[in-house]
């Protein structure tokens, strides 16, 4: 399972002057064999550069190491779906093999440092969610994370059998449906302090609740206030019926729709940002150069928009182009993909990066940020001699 602590391993990763082999390959429908072969297909991509005199011999022999390292990877006739993630430095001892929930576009790329933004961008999709499934005795969370859902805690409670049947218990209907409440109170009471020693270790973003149409209101009303933004959304089952593969696939579609709608309340908080002039920035060079002077507080990124640059590696300047930097004169690198580089240069900096799936404006920006503060005016292009 991809963690927050396997994505700073590997972003924080430098291997000094020998290059980093990052390879994504999704699983196709055929299984291993056809995995094999795209592994493959894509290290033939790479190949010539084990013999380009252009590098340094120490590179070469990283690259070579790389490709024989990753055609030799177990494990792939285990994987069944979503897509494998390699990146490998073998003259710095740097080998991360990860499995992805979800698949992504195949590719690979040699660059001085890993390339991560795939793996964030299915990182990002995946929030930890709480889901509970409570009727008036009994509550069942169960933890749902990257598309698996394991049982983290229960609550049973003591309840009339028929609190509709006065005679049953020598009471009056009246007071039968009274200690009938009462129980089912209690019993939320109770389900809420398993909820709330959950949420308290810090793990837990959302809450999903489950249960009966006319109880599920019910028990959301005893949500404290700090748990009730936690929610996003119900849904409607028997709890004594219902299988672990039901509840998942509910909570599931439940999760998908509140990322969508999390990702256009995103976009269009920072385009209102940018029209009403407060710190904002739009497209690909002004977030360049926002990333650049570290204002950045949160990235937004279009899924799958990749784009070449350059970066200096003294100042930490990005741009589409130019040899030289223009803060401090010195050579740039070279880059196929300096959203990539921006996304690791904003993290670096404390920013968020969120890649965007759903439909919205953003398609016309490819990228887009809330900053810290207004940008100070750009450096001037630079000028041929």
């Amino acid at each position: 399972m991809i963690t927050t602590e396997t994505i700073d391993r590997i972003i924080r990763f430098n291997g000094g002057d020998v290059p980093v082999v990052s390879l994504y390959v999704g699983v196709g429908q055929d299984g291993p064999t056809t995995l094999s072969t795209q592994v493959n297909s894509l290290l033939h991509e790479i190949r010539p550069l084990g013999q380009d005199s252009s590098l340094g011999r120490q590179a070469r022999l990283s690259i070579r190491g790389d490709i024989e390292r990753i055609e030799n990877i177990e494990g792939l006739e285990r994987v069944e779906a979503g897509a494998v993630a390699v990146f490998s430095c073998s003259e710095a001892d740097l080998f991360e093999q990860i499995v992805l929930p979800r698949a992504v576009r195949d590719r690979v790329m040699v660059d001085a440092t890993p390339w991560v933004r795939p793996m964030l961008a299915v990182l990002d999709e995946y929030h930890r969610a709480c889901v509970l499934v409570v009727d008036r005795r009994s509550a069942e969370a169960w933890e749902l994370y990257q598309d698996e859902m394991r049982e983290i805690g229960k609550v049973e409670d003591e309840t009339l059998r028929k609190p509709n049947y006065a005679g049953w218990y020598g009471l009056t209907e009246h007071r039968v449906r009274n200690r009938a409440d009462d129980l089912a109170k209690r019993h939320y009471r109770n389900a809420v302090r398993l909820l709330d020693g959950l949420f308290r270790t810090g793990r837990y973003e959302l809450l999903i609740v489950g249960g009966h149409p006319e109880e599920v209101p019910n028990f959301i009303d005893f949500l404290p206030h700090h748990l009730s933004p936690k929610v996003a959304g119900t849904f409607a089952v028997d709890p004594r019926t219902a299988t672990p593969a039901d509840i998942r696939h509910t909570a599931e579609r439940i999760l998908e729709q509140y990322e969508r709608d999390e990702e256009r309340r995103w976009v269009a908080d920072v385009l209102e940002r940018a029209a009403t002039r407060r710190p904002a920035a739009l497209g690909i060079e002004d977030c360049l150069w926002a990333g650049s002077v570290a204002a950045v507080q949160a990235l937004l990124v279009q899924d799958g928009a990749t784009a070449p640059g350059v970066v200096c590696d003294e100042s930490g300047w990005l741009g589409t182009s130019g040899d030289a930097c223009p803060l401090c004169g010195k050579a740039t690198r070279r880059t196929p993909d300096v959203i990539d580089e921006l996304a690791d240069a904003v993290i670096e900096e404390g920013g968020s990066v969120e890649h965007v799936l759903a439909d919205t404006e953003l398609k016309e920006h490819i990228v887009a940020a809330s900053l810290r503060f207004p940008l100070p005016p750009p450096p001037p292009p630079e000028t041929s001699p």
